[in-house]
Formats: C-alpha cells, structure tokens, sequence
C-alpha cells in the first residue's frame, strides 16, 4: 500500500520536469503493478487529474504569474501603472526580454506549466494502460479530462511563447531536454487529442462532474477545439519553415501546413461548435450584471448555463481579482489590507466611448473611479486610470483582505462559443441566417430592453467584411477584461494596426478632436452612498456646463497632463506611445521570449528566434 501511495504522491507532487532544468530530479519509475493499482482505481486515477489541476495555484504558476501577465496591451485593454523602463510594463508593452524580472524564475510560470502537461502525461498513459476507457465510462471521463486539460495548458504555452517543446510522453532519462518543436506539430496534436476528448467527455450539467465548472465537460472541449483551430489557421510570427530553434528572425504569416489550413480546419471547428449550440444544453444568462456579481462572489461553481470551466483556485489562492478588480484603496470598507487591490490592468480609456450608450455591457466593463482609502467613497480614478466594473470587490463576500482571493478566473464562457461560430460561419457561407442568430443572441443580452436595436443592427450586416469586422467589434465589447483579445488580434493580423488605432483615439480624446469633439475639458461627479453609486458628468458630447445640485468639479480632467508637483499624469504623449514599445518593429515581439534561466539550464537544447538573440 505504501508503494501506491508513492506513485500517487509522484503523480501529484511531480516536480516539474521541464525541457529547461538541470536541477530537477526526475520522477522515481514506478512498477508496472502499481501502475495497474492506480490507474484501474477511480478514486485514485481521480486523484492524479486533481494533480494535473494543482499546478495552476502554485506560487508562479497561472495563479500570480500568468494570468496576471499574459494578454496586455491591446486596443482595449492595457497595464495601468505604466513607468517606461519597469520590467512589469515592459511585459505588456511588448518588450519582455529574457532576463524580465518578473518572469525569468527557474520555477516559473513557462516551468510550472510543463510540470502540468508532464502530470497528465502520466495519467492519459497510465489510464490507456490500465483504465479500460472502452468499457468504463467513468474511467474514459478522466482520460477525456487529461487529454483536455494537457491540449489547454499548450494552447495556452503557444499564445504566450509560440514554438516550445512538444512533449507527449513522460519524460525519461533520454528525454529530459527537448529543443523547440514547430507549434504547427503540437497544434496537429492537441486537436486529435481534443477530437478523442470529445468522444468521452458528458455535456454540461449531464453528470456530477460536469454540473461543476471545475470539471471538464463536451462543450468546453469542443469550444477549445475551435479556439486551438482559429489560432492554427491565422496569422502569427513564425520562423521559416524548418528554421524553428535557429535563432530565426521568423515574420508574421500563415502556416504553409496543409493541414491547419481553414478549409480544412473551420468546417471540422463549426461542426464541434454547432453540437454545442444545438445538444450542449448552454444558454447565456439573460442579465449580464447578475452573471458577473455571482463571479465576484464565487457563485460560479455550478453550471449555470454560460460558464463552461473555471480556473479551480481555492478560496485562499488565486489573484484575478488582486490585479485586476475595480482599485480599492487601503483604508476603504472594501480592503482590509496594507496596501491597494485591483486596478494594475484595465481599459483603454477611450473604449468606453466606443460602445454604444445602450449597450449595457458598458458601464459594468470601463468605470473610472475608485474606492478611496481617505474618504471611503468612490471617487473618479482620472481620465488615464480606467478599471473593469465587472471585477468588483464590492461584489465579493468579504472584503480584500490579502493578495489571493480565490476567485475563480473563467477560461470559457457560451457567448464565445457563439461568437467563434458566427464568425467560422461567416468565412466559410458569409453572414448566413445562422451566423447572424448566434451574433444577436450576444448583441441583444447585451440590449436588454433594447433588442430592436440589436436586430436591426445585426440585421444591416451585409456581406462577408462587414459581419467580420462585427465579429471583430462584438469580440471587444462582450470580452474586454477576460483576455483573449491579444490573441485575438494576433491571429487577425491586426495586432499593430489596432494599437495603432488606439494610440489616435487616445490623443483624439485629450485633445478633443474628430469624434470627441464636442467634449467639454471639465467633468462633475456626485457620489451617492446610498446606492454605492458615482455618477459622472462630462463624459458625453454636449455636457460641457455645470449640471444643476451638488456636484463636485473637475477642472482640465481630459488634457490635464501635469499634475501639481509637474509630474507627468493623464494621458501625456509618452504614455499614449507607452502602448507598444520597439516602434515599427512591435509585432517581432508578440511572443514572449524563452527566459534566461531556462536557456542556461537546458544543456544548449533552447535558443530563442524572433529577435530576441
């Protein structure tokens, strides 16, 4: 018995076997007998998936470094407490070099992530061995759940670094150091992982384990399988064929594998997602605010219909909302702690501007206040301080009281489901009668009460451009805050242009030109503590005289660009250009580099292409 529990031990405490670490010892080889005793037991197969899942909380892990890091700046979202130089904005301005200080840890998060995809390794071969998928449908659940779960991990492996050793198998002696593998194989691979998954895996709700959103269940599998798919056909920075790991200069283009190519690939995703719509049993809840109040206060557990899988942090480790909720001051009844909470990442300031003022998704994704510490009211934040309204301490059940909140990060939700399927759909047939029904299922949860607007909308879309760039538009609106926008806008190939696209709309705002125009310089603001609530005037074309009551002024709040000390504040041009950093060589650094400290430990194996050598 002790032998067993060894391996359950290696199982779920592997340390992290890397492609990348001389100090790392490798996993104790276990018998084929115990092997058997694990694998053939439910409850203790069981226990090497939670293995698996236990890697996204560690220190470094998703939990403080990747989540936290990976996904800024876009055109709608970006790092807050930008200082030129400070190795925490060069992540998001696109100047992450391998020596980061931040991110070059020899047990971070690049590390960590290996460390799970060894962890399910081991499960999806032991569980092949021994499990007998073919007849046991419980055991065949926990291979689908492996196999989705490792396909995740590397989808997600690929967005940040782009090629990384594919590793499929548990390492051995010989194996231990692997060079870079073109993303093109390992992309072959997750989405054949993911087709068997699907074969497996109960819809939501259907099961115990797949009421729960921190178990894998069909849709998310068939959603991640059209996400894999969108990024495997589009655009990305890619060395040359045959060049991956050779310090290759590389240059944003498509793949040239037949394979991964969209008529091959989007039929077979559209497929995957159409099951979803039609068998999945997903429906989007119909108040948006409601959805976002029960993710505050960690209500997302059981399925709801939306939510597809949660990041399973428990409730003292995980830091979304620590970095990127509605800022609380220390010293407000909403932090308990030292120091301030929330507020590091949030929108570009002139998103706001560009929903459409009946578009209820906009006030719950972009405010501009804060709870401040001195006064404990909310107070406005200034004009280059944005936060997500949708990510609210208020909202929590107790107050911040620490870094780890455990709230739990959602990876998928329903309305993406409909979205990639409107947009897969539209490539493939145009603005078809379905791909319209599945973008006004979104546009018009986010009308409420306004659906003739978003039919009529959804409805003047002619043509296959026109419903993309919807697609393109809708995708922003519905998504900012979660973080997919950067690969998003990657796979597009229009990663600069939009950024670019934000640079002009942020001067245009300071400077009151084009369709800021009629913006006054001044904003007023009312705080109701009542209702919790701030009010801001100032904000739409035409408001440019004091309102009537008690409101508090702001004087100069949009071209305000030195505060009273002759600091820089507000939307300065060096901030404004702080978007992206390398000029008209940006996209050359979509992708994180491979670290310093994993070059020096992989025995020669790692380099880095792109240009960062």
């Amino acid at each position: 018995m002790k032998k067993i529990f060894n391996l359950i031990l290696c199982i779920a405490v592997t340390a992290a076997l890397a492609s990348s670490c001389d100090n790392l010892l490798k996993p104790e080889s276990p018998s084929s007998f115990e092997e058997e005793a694990v694998f053939s037991n439910y409850n203790l197969a069981e226990s090497a998936i939670f293995g698996i899942i236990h890697t996204f909380g560690i220190d470094k892990s998703y939990r403080n470094r990747f989540l936290p890091w990976y996904g800024y700046n876009t055109d709608i979202e970006w790092y807050n407490t930008f200082t030129p130089g400070d190795s925490k904005s060069d992540i998001g301005t696109y100047n992450c070099l391998p020596n980061n200080s931040q991110l070059n840890e020899a047990e971070g998060c690049y590390t960590l992530m290996y460390t799970a995809i060894e962890r399910a390794n081991l499960a999806i071969e032991g569980l092949r061995k021994f499990g007998k998928v073919e007849e046991n449908a419980d055991m065949a659940y926990l291979l689908g759940e492996a196999l989705t779960l490792r396909a995740m991990v590397y989808y997600d492996l690929c967005k940040a670094w782009g090629d990384v050793p594919g590793r499929f198998e548990p390492v051995t002696s010989e194996t231990i150091y692997m060079r870079r593998t073109n993303r093109d194989e390992i992309f072959k691979q997750i989405l054949k992982d993911l087709e068997e998954a699907c074969n497996y895996l109960p819809y939501p709700g259907v099961t115990a384990n797949t009421q729960r959103t921190d178990r894998i269940n069909k849709v998310f599998a068939e959603g991640l399988y059209a996400r894999i798919a969108l990024m495997a056909s589009g655009y990305a920075l890619r060395p040359d064929d045959g060049q991956v790991g050779n310090h290759d200069l590389g240059s944003v283009r498509l793949s040239s594998d037949p394979e991964l190519q969209k008529s091959v690939l989007y039929p077979k995703a559209l497929a995957y997602l159409k099951d979803a719509i039609a068998n999945g049993g997903c429906k989007l809840d119909p108040d948006y605010e409601a959805y976002w109040k029960r993710f505050n206060a960690k209500e997302n557990l059981a399925f709801d219909g939306e939510t597809l899988y949660v990041i399973p942090f428990s409730e003292n480790r995980g830091q979304w909302n620590n970095y990127y909720a509605l800022r609380v001051e220390a010293g407000s009844r909403y932090n308990t702690y030292t120091g301030a909470r929330g507020g590091s990442t949030g929108p570009v300031p002139s998103f706001w501007w560009k929903y459409d003022e009946n578009d209820v998704r906009r006030d719950l994704t972009c405010v501009n206040y804060k709870w401040d510490g001195e006064s404990d009211e909310l107070v406005p934040a200034g004009i280059a301080s944005w936060y997500f309204g949708k990510y609210r301490f208020e909202w929590c059940k107790a107050p911040a009281s620490q870094a780890d909140d455990g709230v739990k990060p959602v990876v998928m939700r329903y309305s993406d489901v409909l979205l990639m399927a409107a947009e897969i759909e539209n490539e493939l047939n145009g603005p078809s009668a379905d791909a319209k029904n599945w973008l006004l299922q979104v546009r018009s949860r986010a009308f409420k009460n306004n659906e003739e607007a978003a039919e009529t909308y959804v409805n003047s879309l002619s043509g296959k451009e026109a419903f993309f760039n919807a697609i393109v538009d809708e995708r922003a609106f519905e998504f900012c805050g979660e973080m997919l926008r950067k690969a998003d806008l990657i796979r597009w190939n229009m990663l600069k242009s939009k950024l670019d696209e934000a640079k002009a709309d942020l001067r245009a705002l300071r400077d009151h030109t084009g369709k800021f125009a009629g913006l006054g310089d001044d904003v007023y603001h009312q705080y109701d503590e009542g209702t919790q609530t701030l009010k801001i005037y100032g904000f739409k074309v035409g408001e440019t005289t004091r309102p009537a009551g008690a409101w508090e002024k702001d004087g100069n709040y949009f071209s305000k660009i030195v505060d009273n000390s002759g600091k820089a504040t507000g939307l300065y041009d060096g901030r404004i250009d702080g978007i992206y950093s390398n000029g008209d060589q940006m996209e050359w650094y979509m992708y994180w580099p491979i670290f310093a400290t994993q070059i020096s430990s992989s025995q020669k194996y790692l380099v880095n292409d792109y240009y960062y050598e």
